[in-house]
């Protein structure tokens, strides 16, 4: 898939393929007619004809058999606006979704997106990426066909100082859609680490253009780490690594994973807009892994060490030293001791 903004028949033609898709999948496996696509869709039998075969070019294995039709008998495991959106239960995030095969980095590309206006809720994703980025302008190892590259546009209605309160949302949302499709329960690191089993399986990247009071947009960079394989992870990380399947024993689906992402977002990003962020602080903190632990902070100037006693109304950690001071650390790398 090219790296271009789809153009209007290109958008119509991957809505069409979607309903296709959630039509074959109200069925159960069973075989749907062409008289009956053509009918449901408000198209003809040679259009349903032409995108079954862009379906079956995607990958999609589709029988047609005379007389009955056709039917759906395996999807594959690629990350398609029409895949992803094929069942998909959102109000507001993954409405619009683009998808690459490669590009640099999915939160270029939707900084860029969100620069030309593109709608809040716009997600992009992408099978590879050759200029992933990390924290702290670290690189994210992002290998084909095996994780999740998920970059999220927002548009909330929130001051700049408040901005990390939706990085901490985007953990709990990461982490729910992990312990849903991989039945691992995951922890969260301070302030973007997922950790499953003690390894770090997901990470997180927000990126943002305000001024003074207001935020413009947000772009949730969200990376995670599916299927990977122990000989895809470079030498010499900074925190030992891992991957749901890894960790689960098994093979997690991309696919299921990404709606259950964007469901998540959704869900949570509507109450944040109609709560705050007291529910976001709540369930943050209830899948805390440093909660209660002693940690030593690297913040860059010098390091501190003491025990996490929460996070604040916008999202900074609250370590209690030994000397008793409560300290707010707004950035940098956390350890846990023993």
């Amino acid at each position: 898939m090219s790296g271009e903004r789809p153009r209007p028949a290109e958008a119509a033609d991957r809505d069409m393929d979607r309903k296709i898709l959630e039509l074959f999948r109200s069925r159960s496996g069973g075989f749907v007619s062409g008289e009956v696509l053509s009918t449901l869709l408000g198209v003809s039998r040679t259009a349903v004809w032409k995108h079954i075969k862009n379906l079956k070019n995607l990958g999609y294995r589709i029988e047609s058999v005379p007389s009955r039709g056709y039917r759906l008998v395996a999807s594959p495991d690629i990350l398609t606006p029409a895949e992803i959106s094929a069942g998909l239960a959102v109000r507001r995030i993954g409405t619009h979704v683009v998808c690459f095969r490669e590009t640099g980095s999915t939160n270029t590309v939707a900084s860029q997106l969100a620069a030309e206006g593109a709608a809040e809720g716009t997600v992009v994703l992408a099978d590879a990426q050759t200029g992933g980025k990390g924290r702290l302008g670290r690189r994210w190892e992002s290998p084909p066909g095996v994780n999740v590259y998920c970059s999220v546009i927002l548009r909330p209605p929130i001051s700049p100082l408040h901005s990390p309160q939706l990085t901490l949302l985007s953990a709990v949302a990461t982490a729910e859609a992990i312990e849903r499709t991989s039945g691992l329960v995951p922890a969260i690191k301070w302030p973007n680490d997922i950790l499953a089993n003690g390894f770090k399986v997901a990470g997180m990247l927000s990126e943002l253009s305000a001024e003074t009071e207001r935020v413009e947009y947000l772009v949730l960079g969200i990376g995670v780490n599916i299927n990977m394989e122990r000989d895809q992870f470079p030498d010499g990380l900074r925190y030992p690594a891992s991957s749901l399947a890894l960790e689960a024993g098994r093979t997690v689906e991309r696919i299921p994973f990404v709606r259950s992402l964007l469901e998540s977002l959704d869900r949570l990003y509507d109450e944040y807009l109609l709560k705050g962020f007291p529910p976001v602080r709540d369930a943050w903190l209830a899948r805390s892994a440093v909660m209660g632990r002693r940690v030593t902070v690297d913040g860059g100037a010098g390091i501190l060490a003491g025990t996490v006693e929460g996070i604040d109304e916008i999202g900074a950690l609250l370590v209690r030293t030994a000397g008793g001071s409560l300290e707010r650390v707004l950035a940098g790398d956390v350890s846990l001791e023993g």
